[in-house]
């Protein structure tokens, strides 16, 4: 109630100093629940408040910026929180049951959703690792293989294995995991599409979940090139590692969001994720060497379906705590069919996102309704540096950077979260990622494993140390992600073209493009010169285009006349029925008649 009580009091104020010339001092006094009731009734713009406050849900919620926001105090906020009769705390706890309802079913459908991918996509991304000492294709594997299976966690945890198992070198793991640190942020670009419903929301959520993208971009835009001329991530990581000795197995740690999550997805599918690392090592548990997920099919079981009574399980597998088998595994399954289950659950998965995600929007907008907006940002404009520790240890508990900025990604949209807060908290998020590749290199026991993990740490560290202390550079990727989420406006499918060809298109022809320099023919070498010419060229182009031919606003225009085109086409139906209403009206208010029915009058009376 801080804004009520703090505009209720402005208002007082100055009616006493407009009326105080004019009406006597008893006719300004009335009752304050009288003007308050006046103050909140049909208000949903700051123009119509004598305090010019903007509150959440007003008309112009979205034109207020982060400097036009005043600031409040940590009293008026507890105030808000805290001062409720006993019918609105009947609300609020009714309203927060419902958001705890959607949000666990929202983790729930995250958790199907990455289950699902390491499904569908899990062979072909663990046919992509390989020994690869090309930097740029290392890059491109560690993006395609996050995409597929939808966590840089499960992607670091493959190569730190690999890495321990000495299929892959520690030089070329260090490219691999820049390259997982891109490809995991395609999560919440996928959520911040659901969000597509309301322009300023989408416009708001898409900036906020390409803030993570536009930091790793840029990030290995720079330290990939270094690393490539110095090797400084390697020597110091190895510096690091040099008198460490390598020892037993230590015990996998799962966060406990997993324990709250992944029973009930448990029951409805189980990635096994041993047959995406077998696949990439390219030898099974045995030591035959396999080239593909053939070997793993088909499901074998005998007798009572199980864990224990099933000798081959291909890429759905069991749950390794019950040992229950979940309700897509199939005994006797080839892999067609278990990755047309895949597809299924993946189908599933992203219907209970976007219901959750509506239903948890819709909770969060009505329990905020009303609110000022300093009341919000004083709550969720929190010092950098606590933001950064925040992000990182709520990253640490949920082992997922994807959940993290997936969860705050519709926050952005709907102006809780400012741009400039979901920084800090998205690099976080990537620091503590990280843990997760340290976990599993402490489990693997190899100190070459540490090593590439602890690469993946300092990585993130340099990044933030370069991008975020200055504001200069801190402003670098927050304008690049506010004009990405701009570009939704005059293109709504914006979105999906961007996933398409940042996280697929544009990874597979590097990666084609680079291998093409790795093979040993001067033949594949040249094509690949002259194709990687061809490339230069058309971008150097593109930038010249763009920045000195006025390409910029020509792009904008011409979005801008598809978009006016499409919502003509859109209206066109309306228009011709409010023209008919209208004709129809006119004829009853004239009573003229059209010349067909007068005409066919003259034709009765001729005849």
């Amino acid at each position: 109630k801080a804004h009520k009580s703090f505009d209720l009091k402005a208002a007082k104020f100055i009616n006493f100093d407009i009326m105080a010339d004019t009406e006597p001092v008893e006719e300004i006094e009335a009752p304050e629940k009288d003007l308050e009731k006046d103050l909140s009734k049909n208000v949903n713009s700051r123009k119509d408040r004598p305090t010019h406050s903007t509150h959440f849900g007003d008309q112009d919620f979205f034109d207020e910026t982060t400097d036009e926001i005043g600031d409040a105090t940590w009293a008026e906020v507890c105030q808000t929180c805290c001062s409720h009769d006993a019918q609105e705390w009947a609300y609020i706890l009714f309203g927060l049951s419902l958001g705890l309802f959607f949000l666990y079913f929202f983790l729930v459908g995250l958790e199907l959703l990455g289950t699902a991918a390491k499904i569908v996509g899990g062979c072909t991304a663990g046919s992509l690792f390989g020994d690869d000492t090309n930097p740029f294709s290392g890059l491109m594997i560690g993006i395609l293989a996050t995409v597929m299976v939808q966590s840089s966690s499960t992607t670091t945890s493959i190569i730190v294995t690999l890495v321990g198992a000495n299929v892959v070198e520690v030089k070329a793991a260090i490219y691999m995991v820049m390259g997982a640190n891109i490809g995991t942020s395609v999560t919440n670009t996928i959520v911040a599409m659901g969000q597509m419903g309301d322009g300023n929301q989408l416009e708001r959520a898409f900036a906020g979940a390409t803030v993570h993208d536009m930091f790793n971009f840029l990030a290995v835009g720079i330290l990939l090139p270094v690393e490539a001329a110095t090797g400084f991530l390697y020597r110091i990581t190895e510096a690091m590692t040099k008198n460490a000795e390598e020892g037993d197995k230590g015990e996998k740690w799962a966060g406990p969001l997993k324990k709250i999550v992944s029973p009930l997805v448990a029951r409805i599918i189980v990635a096994n994720k041993k047959v995406i690392q077998y696949v990439a090592a390219g030898e099974d548990g045995d030591g035959n060497t396999i080239d593909s997920c053939d070997s793993f099919y088909p499901v074998q079981c005998t007798g009572t379906v199980n864990k224990e009574n099933c000798g081959r399980v291909g890429l759905i597998g069991c749950d390794s705590d019950t040992g229950r088998c979940p309700f897509f595994f199939s005994n006797g399954a080839t892999q067609n069919e278990d990755q047309v289950s895949g597809g299924v659950v993946l189908f599933l998965s992203l219907v209970i996102l976007t219901i959750c995600l509506v239903g948890l929007v819709t909770v969060l907008q009505k329990l905020l309704l009303g609110m000022s907006t300093r009341v919000i940002y004083k709550a969720t404009n929190l010092p950098g540096i606590v933001s950064i520790i925040i992000g990182c240890l709520v990253t640490l508990l949920v082992q997922s950077s994807s959940i993290t900025t997936s969860t705050l990604t519709p926050l952005v949209g709907m102006g809780v979260i400012q741009l400039e807060a979901m920084l800090p908290m998205t690099l976080g998020a990537n620091i503590g990622t990280t843990f997760t590749g340290l976990l599993a290199a402490l489990v693997s026991g190899k100190v070459a494993a540490l090593q590439v993990a602890l690469a993946h740490l300092f990585f993130n560290i340099t990044g933030i140390l370069i991008f975020y202390p200055i504001p200069f550079m801190r402003n670098i990727p927050l304008n690049a992600a506010r004009n990405l989420g701009k570009a939704t406006r005059v293109f709504r499918l914006f979105p999906i073209v961007y996933i398409l060809v940042c996280f697929i298109f544009i990874p597979l022809l590097f990666l084609g493009l680079s291998s093409l320099y790795t093979q040993d023919s001067k033949g594949y070498t040249v094509l690949g010169i002259f194709i990687t010419i061809i490339m230069v060229s058309i971008v150097v182009y593109s930038l010249f285009w763009y920045k000195k031919k006025n390409g910029a606003s020509k792009l904008y225009d011409c979005l801008i006349r598809r978009q006016n085109r499409t919502q003509t086409y859109k209206d066109l139906p309306d228009d011709i029925e409010y023209l008919k209403a209208e004709v129809e009206r006119l004829k009853g208010h004239t009573g003229l008649e059209d010349e067909e029915d007068k005409e066919g009058d003259v034709e009765v009376v001729s005849s």
